[in-house]
């Protein structure tokens, strides 16, 4: 059985920092690409970044240079690095194993003052 498990979410100040983690079980994040994707409230679910098996990266263009996926072997979790964060950035982030579609329950994000 598949499952992924975000954390790491909470409310942050604008310019602040957080870091999201994407617990894998059932699969082996080394082998498939994986991705972080976010909904803000009544907009539609968007690609933020994405990790194939052999550590390409791909940005969203409004995160570039302030956001970082990466992941740990070992640990078999992919992470989000969020720096210099901005209030249009607060959404519900969600981890996906893209080949078969895999989603997580999701962790709130909120930059505010």
């Amino acid at each position: 059985q598949v499952r992924l498990v975000e954390s790491g979410g909470g409310l942050v100040q604008p310019g602040g920092s957080l870091r999201l983690s994407c617990a894998a079980s059932g699969l082996s994040v080394t082998m498939t690409t994986m991705g972080w994707y976010r909904q803000a409230p009544g907009k539609q679910r968007d690609l933020v970044a994405t990790i194939t098996s052999g550590r390409s990266t791909n940005y969203a263009n409004s995160v570039k240079g302030r956001f970082t996926i990466s992941r740990d072997d070992t640990k078999n979790t992919v992470y989000l690095q969020m720096n210099g964060l901005k209030p249009e950035d607060t959404a519900v982030y969600y981890c996906r194993q893209l080949a078969n579609n895999y989603w997580g329950q999701g962790t709130q994000v909120t930059v505010s003052s």
